[in-house]
Order: C-alpha cells, then sequence, then structure tokens
C-alpha cells in the first residue's frame, strides 16, 4: 500500500492525538497503535482458505483451464515438491497472494532403511516401484534365495554373494549388484518416476533393505518432470502470458 506524504502526516497526528493502544483509520484504513507508540496496518481477513486440493496434475490443468473469473489476472503455479503443487493468484493491494489450488500427490509409504523379510521385500518391489532392470534381479535374487544363503553369503563391503537356487535340485553364488538403480513412486503419477541409486543389503533371516544414495537429487529431476508436464498441457495459458510456472 503506498501513502502519500499528506497521508502520513495526518497518520502521524493523529496517532500522537489517540495515544497507545488504540485504532485509528486514514482514508478509509485502519491503524493499530501498539505498547511502544508504533503504528501498524490491520490487514482485512479477506484471504479465506478456499483452495481447491487435488491429487492429480490433471486435475491442476482442469481448474485452471476453467477459471474464466480470473482470466484477466496471471495466475502463478509453484511446484513446491515432488508431491506439492500451488496454484496462486494475484497479489493483492496488502502484498498478499490467494491460494486457488493445492495438489498433493498419492504416494506408497515406503520403508526405506528398514530390513523386511523375503515376502514383504517381495511385495514391495512390485507393488511401490516402477519395472527396472535392477528391481527385476532383486526380484530374482529374493525369490530364489536358500533359508542358509545370506547367513554364508561373501561380503567384500560393497556387494553381497549369496546362494540361491537355480534348478530343481542345483544352487548358485550370484553376485547382488550395488547400488542399484530403482524409481520408486515417490511423484504424481502422471509424470515419469525418477530412478536413483540405492544400496541394497541382506542379513540374516533372509531379511533385506534398501537405502537412499543419491544425496535427494531425485527430487530435482521430479520437480522438473512436473513442471515439463503442466508446461506442456498449459501451453496456451503460457504462452499469452495468462500462466507462469514456477520450479
Amino acid at each position: 500500500m503506498e501513502m502519500t506524504t499528506d497521508t502520513i502526516n495526518r497518520l502521524h497526528e493523529l496517532s500522537l492525538e489517540a495515544g497507545k493502544g488504540k485504532v485509528i483509520t486514514v482514508d478509509r484504513e485502519h491503524f493499530a497503535i501498539d505498547g511502544n507508540g508504533d503504528v501498524c496496518l490491520l490487514k482485512p481477513q479477506n484471504l479465506s482458505d478456499t483452495a481447491v486440493e487435488v491429487t492429480t496434475l490433471m486435475g491442476v490443468v482442469d481448474l485452471v483451464k476453467s477459471m474464466d473469473e480470473r482470466r484477466a489476472q496471471n495466475l502463478y503455479i509453484q511446484v513446491k515438491s515432488p508431491t506439492k503443487v500451488i496454484v496462486f493468484g494475484h497479489l493483492d493491494e496488502y502484498g498478499r497472494r490467494e491460494q486457488l489450488v493445492r495438489a498433493k500427490a498419492m504416494t506408497p509409504e515406503i520403508y526405506y532403511g528398514n530390513f523386511l523379510d523375503q515376502e514383504q521385500m517381495n511385495i514391495s518391489l512390485q507393488s511401490q516401484f516402477e519395472e527396472t532392470k535392477d528391481r527385476n534381479i532383486l526380484l530374482k535374487v529374493i525369490g530364489n534365495l536358500k533359508e542358509e544363503a545370506v547367513r554364508n553369503a561373501s561380503d567384500d563391503g560393497v556387494s553381497q554373494a549369496v546362494t540361491v537356487k537355480t534348478g530343481v535340485a542345483s544352487v548358485d553364488q550370484v553376485k547382488v549388484p550395488n547400488p542399484v538403480g530403482l524409481a520408486p513412486y515417490r511423484t504424481f503419477n502422471e509424470v515419469t518416476q525418477p530412478t536413483s541409486n540405492f544400496v541394497f543389503r541382506m542379513r540374516e533371516g533372509m531379511k533385506s533393505a534398501i537405502f537412499a544414495a543419491d544425496g535427494g537429487a531425485w527430487e530435482l529431476e521430479a520437480m522438473s518432470n512436473v513442471k515439463e508436464y503442466l508446461t506442456r498441457n498449459l501451453d496456451e495459458e503460457i504462452n499469452s502470458g495468462h500462466v507462469i510456472v514456477i520450479a
């Protein structure tokens, strides 16, 4: 809010007259005088939380395209994280932006760093990860482990070699790759799930675990994928200057 010199002078005069702990009005704006004699603008609470909540990127696209009442205003789409997108309106006179749409991706809870038994790890890899070459290798190793395999495994600190069944009555030593490239479901389903490195470890009891090993680089890739999706599906609105996508 910009004030003229006359308004500032009038505000100063009224604040001296009113004293501390009072509310004064200048040019239809309300100001409070605190215990130190400082004056602050009282902003109206008219930015109610009316944002539409969705779980998909297509929901964001559909809502933005249907906001005819906002056609004369700029809309800003911020990719805040791999699982969160927010659509903001234009600045009001107090420098605030109204949230119009909030998108939160529905992703499974994956237990990184927890040792799971053979069946639990098998289910997790198949239901919570996209198919990759390394995922298929891990499934083969886990599915064919012998009971004593991990107990007798050789370990060089990086990769483990375990005994697995290779036929009806035969066994063999196989080396488990490390790190492994896996693509968990951890962003919106409409975009490609980033593949990143994980450390795969096994221990006695036929239990195994995966540990993230990419330093969080996957998040930048996921956010870039989300931005690319929104840009592609809102190209007309972006080219006209109506929509700005930020990641």
